[in-house]
């Protein structure tokens, strides 16, 4: 049995550990919480954007509108954008979308590349050899728009020079706070009418009936400017969701931590009891055979 100092100090890491994990679940649900509230922001322009882009792509020859909408009679390249986080301590959340992301491109029929947000995703993937050919990482806390247009840009910028024939998004989908569910979805060519999509079906909601739209200064024109523009916000989206879950998993695992961290404490108090009993009674029996011993 270890000595009562001993036992004194490791409750006391223990419940240090405790504090530092108490601290980071406070934290984490903060940033949930606005890390939502940026998701809720743009879902306005989202909806109006798709609610254009939906009424014009739905026009006949709809392969001919723009290169971005156009399909690739055959399939020789794939570009996967993956989400991920810049830090540790959010118990499976890493592991799960990667591991996720595997069983899904893992034995893929044609070659995949792999854009990483995140250095925990581009560690894991780098590790197992995949070829990554960009990676952004250390992202503001709370990003904007700007912050991450240009993995959008990139994406887009693959798929029009021929480099790669579809382009697909993986990122955790965020569903309350003790659920977060991985989800892959086509980025590009840009799917009309795809059920998964959250701002898609936010936007049929809100549309009800078709409208008729009077484009200025032209159908090709805003098709230009709506449709990369478009695409880049659903990788914004995926980010913000992303962002959630990994906040969300974070608080869930630390919340955990610091229950184990208080059980452990309380067990090590017990053992700390019976040390120091033990001890007492040690040194009463010491006393008592002293003085025997002197009677």
């Amino acid at each position: 049995m270890a000595s009562a100092r001993e036992v004194r100090l490791r409750i006391r890491s223990v419940k240090n550990i405790a504090q530092v994990t108490r601290a980071l679940q406070a934290v984490s649900a903060s940033k949930v919480r606005k890390a939502m509230e940026a998701v809720t922001h743009t879902r306005p322009y989202a909806t109006k954007a798709w609610q254009v882009l939906t009424h014009i792509a739905e026009q006949p020859g709809r392969d001919t509108l723009h290169p971005l909408l156009t399909h690739h009679e055959e399939i020789t390249n794939v570009v996967v954008v993956l989400v991920t986080g810049d830090r540790g301590l959010a118990g499976p959340y890493t592991t799960n979308i990667v591991r996720y992301t595997i069983n899904q491109f893992g034995d893929y029929p044609v070659p995949v590349r792999y854009i990483t947000v995140g250095r925990k995703g581009r560690d894991l993937m780098a590790r197992r050899g995949e070829k990554i050919i960009a990676e952004f990482s250390q992202l503001p806390a709370a990003p904007t728009f700007g912050d991450v247009s240009a993995i959008g840009r990139l994406a887009v910028d693959e798929f029009l020079e021929g480099h790669t024939d579809e382009v697909y998004l993986i990122y955790t989908d965020f569903i309350n706070m003790v659920s977060q569910v991985p989800t892959v979805k086509k980025l590009l060519p840009l799917e009309i009418g795809e059920e998964a999509d959250r701002v898609q079906d936010f936007a049929r909601a809100e549309r009800g009936a078709a409208p008729s739209y009077i484009y200025e200064p032209g159908q090709t024109e805003i098709l230009d400017e709506i449709v990369p523009r478009f695409t880049a916000l659903q990788v914004y989206h995926a980010i913000l969701e992303s962002l959630a879950s990994e906040h969300a998993a974070r608080m869930v695992a630390m919340k955990n931590a610091t229950d184990s961290a208080t059980d452990l404490a309380a067990g090590l108090q017990l053992e700390y009891n019976k040390a120091r009993q033990q001890g007492i009674t040690n040194e009463m029996l010491d006393i008592t055979g002293g003085a025997e011993a002197l009677g």
